[in-house]
């Protein structure tokens, strides 16, 4: 056994400004140790698709085409299709979970699907409240077979993820803890719905502080309980199971913080988002609310403007110039820093660390 130290993601640090222009570049040096990131997503991904595909067969057939749909296995209709399902970083944490315990990945296989089935459960009700039209460059699931058919399919992806985990040998364990992060990922949704209504100046509006909460209960709590879980099911020791979902949490704040920065300054040919998007949609992201707290005259002028409702290029120049960019860099970089914490001292097998290590570094680092 070998602790992942602080020195273990140090490499992970990110830097203290990003250049000016349509990309965003955090800066973020490679890790210093173990395979590729997208290597350990393929290993896991291969790992558990046998057993998620098994699960989603367990459903209604039209409720399992829609599951299937989602995760990018066929479309509309039923017919095979290879597109993206998104990459996996939630199976592949519970993966990393089990081995970084001692326990063999296989070990982690049930909680690796809970937490994915969990996962699409959010997105498809997550576009429903936010009126997505499109994800990963397909149409939603309400918009392709309607709202109530998505929410059924939600709903189902939801029951099957508590089954799965309930039948897995020390699954009521992994049960309660996965119920703890469902709670967190609500509360978290929640928020970030009554966000929308605040506004952007005065005793009311939404605070840095409440924005990390809200993150760490939508984002975190489903990364922390990922790792946690398949600890718990590789029989980690408690306190084990306890630092990797602090982790995980802060590493969700850092994860939503960069997601913010790429939603107003990432390149869309590498973000598959419309540049400054969420400007437009007028959402309460990270660097616009630590720019609005800025002493500096574009803060002022930043307000006004979001309040009108004005040109998002503008916005996103104002937002820089008062602080705002910078301000979430170094909030990621003090998120990863709180990862480290959690995780130094906390004995975890060597090669698990190393793979847990490249996913942490790209959980902060999605620019690529």
């Amino acid at each position: 056994m070998t602790a992942l130290s602080t020195t273990a993601l140090s490499a992970t640090a990110l830097s203290a400004t990003a250049p000016s222009g349509t990309g965003l570049s955090t800066a973020v040096a490679a890790p210093a140790a173990g395979p590729a990131a997208p290597a350990v997503l393929d290993r896991c991904r291969t790992l558990v698709r046998p057993a998620l595909a098994e699960a989603v067969g367990r459903l209604h057939p039209w409720v399992g085409e829609m599951a299937a749909y989602s995760f990018g296995w066929c479309e509309v209709g039923g017919a095979p299709t290879a597109a993206s399902g998104g990459k996996g970083l939630r199976q592949a944490l519970a993966v990393l979970g089990a081995e970084a315990a001692g326990a063999p990945a296989r070990a982690g296989v049930a909680a690796a699907v809970s937490v994915e089935l969990v996962h699409a459960f959010s997105l498809l009700h997550d576009d429903i409240m936010d009126g997505d039209p499109t994800r990963r460059r397909r149409p939603t699931v309400w918009k392709a077979y309607g709202t109530g058919p998505a929410v059924l399919a939600g709903d189902a992806l939801f029951a099957l993820a508590v089954e799965t985990l309930a039948a897995a040998p020390g699954g009521a364990g992994g049960v309660r803890l996965l119920s703890g992060a469902l709670a967190g990922l609500v509360h978290g949704q929640a928020d970030d719905l009554l966000f929308a209504a605040r506004p952007w100046s005065g005793p009311e509006r939404v605070r840095p502080d409440a924005y990390r909460a809200m993150a760490e209960g939508k984002t975190g709590a489903l990364l922390g309980c990922a790792a946690a879980l398949g600890a718990v099911l590789g029989g980690a020791p408690e306190a084990t199971v306890t630092a990797l979902d602090r982790a995980g949490r802060h590493l969700g704040i850092a994860f939503q913080v960069v997601d913010d920065l790429l939603g107003i300054w990432g390149d869309p040919a590498v973000t598959g988002k419309p540049v400054h998007g969420d400007l437009r949609a007028g959402k309460k992201t990270f660097p616009v609310l630590a720019a609005l707290e800025s002493p500096r005259p574009a803060a002022r002028r930043l307000a006004r403007l979001l309040e009108s409702g004005g040109d998002p290029v503008e916005a996103a120049a104002l937002a820089e110039e008062a602080g705002g960019r910078a301000a979430a860099l170094a909030e990621a970089r003090r998120q990863v820093s709180a990862v480290e914490s959690a995780l130094a001292g906390v004995p975890l097998r060597a090669g698990a660390a190393d793979d847990l290590r490249s996913l942490l570094d790209f959980l902060v680092r999605r620019d690529l």
